[in-house]
C-alpha cells in the first residue's frame, strides 16, 4: 500500500517548533519526542529487566507512558518507598511486643513475628496486583473495583478508626515517657523534678503543636521521606541498644529463664492469650499506605513495589525480633504493655542512666517522625469519604489544612483519654487492623479471581488460609476483650 509518509527510525528526535507571528514574534522553542520501539518492554517497565513471554501477555501499554521524561525530585526511590513503608509499620506497635511475648512465650512469639511478617507481605503484594490492573490509586478505590462501594467506605471507616488509634497510642506514649505514669516517673521529672512543665495534657499539646503539626501540614508522602530514613535510623538505634543491653545482662548472669512456651495455668493467662495475637496484627498493617507509595515511585511498576515490599518485611521481622526478645529478657515478667517505661530504673549495668535516657528520648524522637505519615494516609481517606466528588487534596491547601487541624485536635483529645496503649491495641487489633491487614485483601483477590483474573493454586490457597485465620482471630479477640472488660469491672 502507498503512502505519503516515511518511517522514522527507532533513534530519531522530531523537533516541534511554533511558528511565529510577524507581528507578535516569539523566541523560537524546541521540544523533542524520542520515539521508544515497541519491543523494548523495558523502556517502559523502568526496571531494567525484559518481560518473558506470560508477563508480556499482561503488559498493557495504557499504563506507561510513551514519551519519555527525566526523573525528577518529585519521584521516590526505592529506597525511599522502603523508608515510608517501613515508617508505616514500625511505629508503636514495636513497645507491645515485649509484652505479647511474656504472654506466648519466646519460642512461639518469635515464629508468630516471622509468620505475621510473610503473609502481610503476600497480602500487600496481592493488593499491589490488583490496584495497578484496574489503575486504582487508594485502598478504597481498589475494595469499591472487587466489593462495590458499601466495602469501601467499610475499608475507609476501617482506615479512619485505625490510624486515628495508632496515633492516639502515639500521643499516650509520649506522655508516659516524658512526664511520668501511675507506676513510672517521666523524664521532665527525672531532670526537672515536679512543677507545671511535667503536666501530662500540656506536654503532649506542646509537642502537637511545635513538632507534629508542621509536618502533619505537608501535602505529599514524599516530602517525608527524609524523616522517615530518620525515624528508622532512631528506630534501629533503640534495637541496638536494647539487644546490647540484653546481651551484657545475659553474659554476666543477671537475667532471668523466660517462659518458652504459652502458660495456661489461670483464667487471666488465657484471657492474656487470647487478646494478644489481635495486637500482634497491628504491627504489620501498613496496607493503606500501599497506594501512595507506589503511586510516588520513581519507574514505578508491580515488579519495583514488591522489592519495596520484601525490603521491608526483612527489616521489620529483625528489628520486630530483636525487640520482642531483648525487650522481655531484660525485664520478665514485670514487662509492661508499653516497654518504653520499664526504662526508668537502674538496668545494672554501667552507664545505665545514659542508657535510659538514650532508648526513651530516642524512640519519642522516633514517633515524633513517624506520626505525620501515619496521620497522611489518615486524613487523605477522611477527605475521600466525607468530601466525595471534591477536588484533589492537594490542589486545595485551605481544605488541607482545615482537616489537618481539626484531626489533630480529635487525636490530642483522645489521647487524654484512654488509660493505656495495651488498650488501644487490643480492640483496633481484633477489628480494623485485622481487616485491613487481611480480611480485606484476601477478599479481593478472591472475588476478582472469580471474574476472570488469573489466581494460581497457591494463591488462591493462601487467601483463603488469610481471611479464615483473620476472621477467627478477630471473632477470638473480640470475645477474650470482652471476658477481660468483664474481669477488670469485677
Amino acid at each position: 500500500m502507498d503512502s505519503n509518509y516515511t518511517t522514522i527510525s527507532n533513534n530519531s528526535y522530531v523537533d516541534l517548533q511554533i511558528r511565529d507571528d510577524p507581528q507578535n514574534p516569539l523566541p523560537q522553542r524546541k521540544t523533542h519526542i524520542k520515539l521508544h520501539p515497541l519491543h523494548e518492554v523495558e523502556n517502559f517497565i523502568g526496571n531494567g529487566q525484559s518481560l518473558d513471554d506470560d508477563d508480556q501477555d499482561d503488559f498493557d501499554i495504557d499504563d506507561y507512558p510513551l514519551v519519555s521524561k527525566k526523573k525528577t525530585s518529585k519521584d521516590s526511590g526505592i529506597y525511599g518507598a522502603v523508608f515510608n513503608l517501613t515508617t508505616s509499620i514500625i511505629g508503636a506497635g514495636i513497645m507491645a511486643l515485649p509484652a505479647t511475648m511474656k504472654v506466648l512465650g519466646l519460642v512461639l512469639g518469635f515464629v508468630l513475628i516471622i509468620v505475621m511478617g510473610i503473609l502481610s507481605e503476600i497480602s500487600v503484594e496481592l493488593l499491589v496486583r490488583f490496584s495497578v490492573r484496574f489503575k486504582a490509586s487508594s485502598y478504597g478505590e481498589v475494595v469499591r473495583f472487587a466489593l462495590g462501594k458499601p466495602a469501601k467506605v467499610l475499608s475507609e471507616i476501617c482506615i479512619i478508626v485505625n490510624n486515628a488509634g495508632v496515633l492516639v497510642v502515639y500521643l499516650i506514649i509520649i506522655g508516659d515517657v516524658m512526664s511520668g505514669s501511675l507506676h513510672h516517673v517521666g523524664v521532665f521529672d527525672q531532670w526537672l523534678g515536679n512543677g507545671f512543665w511535667d503536666h501530662r495534657k500540656l506536654v503532649i499539646l506542646v509537642v502537637v503543636v511545635v513538632f507534629l503539626a508542621p509536618l502533619c501540614a505537608l501535602d505529599k508522602i514524599d516530602s517525608l521521606s527524609l524523616t522517615s530514613a530518620a525515624s528508622v535510623a532512631l528506630a534501629v538505634v533503640f534495637v541496638v541498644v536494647c539487644f546490647i543491653i540484653a546481651f551484657v545482662k545475659l553474659i554476666e548472669g543477671k537475667i532471668e529463664s523466660p517462659r518458652m512456651t504459652p502458660d495456661f495455668g489461670s483464667k487471666q493467662a488465657i484471657l492474656d492469650l487470647l487478646v494478644v495475637i489481635p495486637i500482634m496484627t497491628n504491627a504489620y498493617v501498613c496496607h493503606f499506605n500501599v497506594q501512595p507509595i507506589y503511586n510516588e515511585l520513581e519507574g514505578r511498576s508491580p515488579q519495583k513495589m514488591n522489592r519495596v515490599g520484601r525490603i521491608t518485611t526483612v527489616l521489620c521481622v529483625v528489628v520486630y525480633a530483636s525487640t520482642a526478645i531483648s525487650g522481655y529478657l531484660l525485664f520478665g515478667k514485670d514487662t509492661e504493655s508499653d516497654v518504653l517505661t520499664n526504662f526508668d530504673k537502674d538496668l545494672g549495668i554501667r552507664f545505665s542512666s545514659a542508657l535510659n535516657y538514650i532508648v526513651r528520648i530516642g524512640y519519642i524522637l522516633h514517633l515524633v517522625l513517624v506520626f505525620p505519615v501515619v496521620h497522611f494516609s489518615l486524613r487523605q481517606t477522611v477527605d475521600v469519604l466525607v468530601f466525595e466528588g471534591s477536588a484533589p487534596l492537594l490542589e486545595s491547601r485551605k481544605r488541607s489544612l482545615a482537616l489537618t487541624a481539626v484531626l489533630l485536635a480529635l487525636i490530642y483529645f483522645g489521647s487524654t483519654m484512654i488509660p493505656n496503649i495495651w488498650t488501644a491495641f487490643k480492640f483496633t487489633g481484633a477489628t480494623t487492623a485485622v481487616s485491613l491487614g487481611f480480611i480485606f485483601p484476601s477478599l479481593v483477590a478472591l472475588r476478582l479471581s472469580q471474574s476472570g483474573e488469573d489466581l494460581n493454586v497457591g494463591e488462591k490457597f493462601l487467601s483463603w488460609l488469610m481471611l479464615i485465620l483473620a476472621i477467627i482471630v478477630s471473632i477470638v479477640g473480640v470475645i477474650g476483650n470482652i471476658y477481660s472488660l468483664k474481669s477488670d469491672s469485677e
